[in-house]
Formats: C-alpha cells, structure tokens, sequence
C-alpha cells in the first residue's frame, strides 16, 4: 500500500513538473483576438494552463518587466521611458506587429450626427466645445458628455497623439476601464461621445466618419481612415539568452499567431490581419 502511494505521488509531482504555464496580460483592444488564439492554443496545446487578462497596454508592458507575464499584448509601441527602462534593466522587449486597427468615434444611435472632424474632437476632447449645438446648429443644445479609456491603455495614448497631439484632457472626461464600458455607457445616454478600437463597435452605438472617411477595414487598409495603428505583442527575448526562441510555450504561441490559422482569428475578432490567411 505504501508502495503503491509512493509510485502515485512521484507520478503526481511529475506531472506538476511537466505541466506548463503561459501568462498573457495587456491591451483591452487586442483582448477579442487574444481570447480566440488562446481557444486555438488550448486545442493544440491542451496540457498548458494559460492565463489571459485584458486590463491595458500598459499592464501586460509592466508585467514583461517583472516577471509576471510571458507575452504582453499591446496596442502602442514602447514609451521613451519604457526604453529608457528595458536598457538599464537588461531587458530585451521586441515587438511583433500581429494587427491593425482604426479607432472609432462613437456616438448613441439617436443622435443625429454622422460625421466629424479632427479638430472637433479635440476641442471635445480638450474642453474647448462643451454642447452639440456647437458642433452643428442643428444638434440639441445639451452637454456633450465624453467618455475616454484610462490612461493604462494603448488606446488612450495613441487618441492623445492621433486626436489631441499632446493637449490635455478636459476635467470633464470620465474615465472608463474598458472598451466594453465606453459601448454600454454610451448606449445608455443620448449624448455621450467615446472612443473604441473598431472590432468593438456593435449596433447600440453609431461610429462616426472622421473627416469624411468611415473606419473600415478596406479604410484602414488604404491608410485613409487618419485614426489608425498597428497592434503588438511583446516578448523579452532577455529570457531566451536574446536570442529569438525556437521551442517551448512561447514559441509555440508565437507560431500560432502569425499562421494563416491564427491572422484568420484576427479577421474574426473585426480586425485587419498583418500578414497572409492563406484564403
């Protein structure tokens, strides 16, 4: 019986030690493709428990430098003072464009407003235009209340250098912890204007053309749509001897997500596939 005991818990630990772990944290915009890889990863690679949060750029980026995450989702490149930060800590994050995007400028359904221009989000977005008649005489003369992601996304920091080019936003902002936040709240008030990468956009809420130009995949494509960028993810290659790794769960992963399997994902998830589907 003893022995018998023995030969089970030597079987357990080894399993324990087989098993593999693979942690991805990050952007909330790259989060929709992000949950479909991990589906396809989990199918290919059953015996990898993997965990995946979508709390922002910026956490996923944090979490490469210490330790607590294996591949970072993000839809900005490094900050200066994230470079600044890899060189004194011997960190070696490399970028992998997997996506590209638009974001939107949405609106509630029942406002009568299609299109807008740049400037005119910015002076929303900075405080400078407060109610929609301003806008356009024809629109109701009520408050224009504005929504905006938190400052740990990617999102927020490309609308401030797309949108505001480095003004500050209103202290009238509210700001929301996810894409899925800014669509409910604005289906819920007639007069509220927000932003979300395009792949979010549903019915409850209308996107608007900018500057004439709708924020479609053909657009973004063509490079006309001008609220657009490329969506990353991160490795540090410091964990590989910086050196690109060729085996184990983040290789893996990797491969995955730049197969014509994995950019098919990226097309269902609303978004545009950096390299070839094979279709």
């Amino acid at each position: 019986m003893k022995k018998t005991l023995v030969l089970v818990t030597v079987a357990f630990l080894a399993t324990l030690l087989m098993a593999e772990t693979l942690i991805i944290k990050g952007s909330n915009t790259v989060y929709p493709i992000a949950q479909l890889w991990v589906e396809e990863f989990q199918k290919l690679y059953p015996n990898v428990t993997v965990t995946l949060e979508g709390a922002g750029s910026t956490t996923g980026i944090t979490g490469l430098f210490n330790q607590t995450a294996d591949i970072a989702n993000s839809s900005r490149f490094l900050k200066a003072s994230e470079v600044e930060q890899m060189h004194k800590t011997g960190k070696y994050l490399v970028p992998i464009v997997v996506a590209y995007d638009g974001i939107a400028a949405i609106v509630n359904p029942s406002l009568g407003i299609d299109n807008i221009s740049l400037e005119t989000l910015k002076k929303i977005y900075t405080g400078e235009i407060t109610e929609w008649n301003q806008v356009d005489p024809k629109l109701p003369s009520r408050p224009i209340v504005v929504y905006s992601r938190n400052t740990a996304s990617g999102t927020f920091e490309t609308w401030v250098e797309k949108v505001l080019h480095g003004a500050k936003l209103s202290p009238r902002v509210q700001m929301l912890e996810s894409s899925q936040a800014e669509i409910e709240s604005v289906a819920k008030n007639q007069f509220a204007i927000a932003y979300t990468g395009m792949g979010y956009v549903t019915d409850k809420v209308k996107a608007l053309k900018v500057e004439g130009v709708e924020p479609t995949v053909q657009n973004v494509l063509r490079g006309v749509y001008p609220i657009s960028r490329p969506l990353y993810v991160f490795i540090d290659l410091s964990r590989f001897g910086n050196l690109w790794p060729e085996k184990g769960v983040v290789a893996d992963y990797i491969k995955l997500i730049l197969s014509p399997v994995g950019q098919r994902l990226v097309r269902q998830a609303g978004y545009i596939p950096a390299y070839g589907t094979g279709d």
